[in-house]
């Protein structure tokens, strides 16, 4: 990529530095706390699989159990398995069954019991990584095999709230030029601190993320994929209260992209910024060790602030979000960086400014597969003028050499849109696409021009912020409502009483397979 923004390289430099200091105190306390879920996804890794009969997990009965007998600071693998090796249980979830009626009394083990429960451990969560191995290498073999579409890829939601109705829907959304398929989640999963179980038939505005789901829809893109000649992939969410098992899931059963962000929970959903920082770098390592791209939630702020006084809160996110994926483990080409065409149309050289924060962010971030989002919050009912502004924003996504598109539609924000509505719209991309895809190659904005100059204030006014940020914390600056104008304290929200400080004798082995420490 051509740098064309004339950017100083030293204030590229200052930026990320800043952002590295901002980061560093979650990072430590990422490092330094385990939460329920993270616990729950070691388990899922174990195999534990099934629900009682009201629908709760049974890890999060066997976590429950572990949590009353012996607490969390020391992690679950090291009772649960020397209570397996004592037990008259055949498998880690008829462990779980006897434990949900109190069957079972766990300990701490010491000496010999520890290190036969070790190895145990080791053995059945190793098993779960290689799995993530394996389906990692089909993904490659089947890129190779049946064809890497082109970007920018064309990204299209498909949620009805039952997956077998959501599977032909992607099926067809796939031959109609879709090169992602996000089936977004039901309303206020984020919130249960417990994933469902099976193949749902019932969701409200989304389908709900369960591993049976996953699978069955990611067969069904197998099955289009082969017939098109090219992979689609498959996105959904890693967020909310249960992070890190749908992680887990998603590795296990081969889906591509997720949603993942280092502060959208916290801001849009009150989730406690504590359990959110450690819930994700646990499940940012998952990511990288698939070889999933994560997509970012910049795009959410400006639903709530406004896009051009918050363009700075944007690229400071995403430079925050470069921080803390690479520090999990993430490559720069798993960092689907969001952002969105959100700048309202009433304001003089609007695609102006677009092209100047679209093109900003893409300077910034050159290996990553940036994922553009279409207007929503300006669209009026018009829908002759919402189809004209998602034109302008298939035309700055190409202009900017965009790697993820997000197919805007006429009735976005209105109605939940039609199936025609969808159509038009992947119309509306690939006539841009085409018409203007090489474009990017003649866009060479004046040094001292507008374009370049609105670019480079965003920039300096990213440092500022970071700046502060510093001084403050990250922490002080959501609480202040620095980032979607929401404030949220970092005792406050959702989950907190699922955090736990490591003892000194915490020992995770998915965290040690997953950062090569044994």
């Amino acid at each position: 990529m051509n740098p064309k923004l004339h950017l100083d390289p030293a204030v590229v430099r200052k930026a990320r530095a800043l952002a590295r200091k901002a980061a560093a105190p979650v990072e430590k306390m990422a490092r330094t706390h385990t939460t329920v879920s993270v616990e729950r996804a070691v388990l899922r890794l174990a195999g534990v699989q099934g629900a009682d009969a009201e629908g709760i997990p049974w890890v999060n009965r066997l976590l429950d159990s572990v949590r009353e007998g012996v607490g969390l600071e020391t992690g679950v693998a090291l009772p649960v398995w020397d209570a397996l090796l004592r037990e008259d249980a055949r498998d880690l979830t008829a462990l779980a069954q006897k434990a949900a009626t109190g069957g079972v009394a766990f300990r701490l083990p010491t000496g010999r019991d520890k290190v036969r429960a070790e190895a145990l451990a080791r053995k059945a969560v190793g098993a779960g990584v290689k799995r993530i191995d394996a389906n990692r290498r089909e993904r490659d073999r089947l890129l190779e095999r049946v064809g890497d579409p082109p970007k920018p890829w064309i990204y299209l939601i498909v949620a009805t709230g039952d997956i077998y109705e959501d599977i032909p829907q992607a099926q067809a959304a796939a031959r109609a030029g879709a090169d992602v398929v996000a089936v977004i989640r039901s309303t206020g999963q984020s919130l249960l601190d417990y994933v469902p179980e099976g193949a749902t038939r019932e969701g409200y505005a989304g389908t709900y993320a369960t591993q049976e789901n996953f699978r069955l829809m990611r067969a069904a893109l197998d099955d289009v994929g082969r017939e098109l000649g090219r992979y689609i992939r498959l996105t959904n969410y890693a967020s909310g209260l249960c992070m890190p098992e749908i992680a887990t899931l998603a590795g296990l059963e081969r889906l591509d992209m997720m949603l993942n962000d280092c502060m959208y929970g916290i801001i849009f959903r009150d989730i406690n910024p504590r359990r959110t920082f450690v819930d994700q770098r646990f499940s940012r390592q998952v990511h990288a060790r698939a070889g999933i791209v994560i997509n970012t939630g910049e795009d959410n702020y400006l639903t709530t602030a406004d896009a051009v006084d918050a363009a700075h809160t944007v690229i400071v996110s995403q430079l925050l979000n470069e921080r803390f994926g690479l520090e999990a483990g993430l490559a720069p080409w798993q960092l689907g960086l969001g952002h969105a065409f959100e700048i309202n149309p009433a304001i003089p050289d609007q695609l102006r400014l677009e092209l100047a924060h679209a093109q900003l962010v893409r300077e910034l971030f050159p290996e990553a597969p940036l994922k553009y989002m279409p207007p929503t919050k300006h669209m009026t009912g018009n829908v002759f003028a919402g189809y004209l502004l998602d034109g302008f924003f298939n035309l700055v996504g190409v202009m900017t050499g965009q790697g993820i598109i997000l197919v805007g539609m006429m009735t976005e924000g209105i109605v939940t849109p039609w199936l025609s509505d969808r159509d038009l719209a992947l119309e509306n991309v690939a006539y841009v696409r085409s018409a203007a895809g090489s474009l990017a190659e003649d866009f060479h904005p004046p040094r001292d021009g507008f374009i370049a100059t609105r670019a480079r204030q965003v920039l300096s006014e990213s440092v500022d912020l970071l700046e502060r940020i510093v001084d403050d914390t990250l922490l002080a600056a959501i609480a202040d409502g620095t980032f979607g104008i929401t404030k949220r304290p970092a005792d406050g929200g959702k989950g907190l009483d699922g955090v736990v400080r490591h003892g000194s004798s915490y020992w995770n082995p998915a965290t040690e397979i997953l950062e090569g420490t044994r």
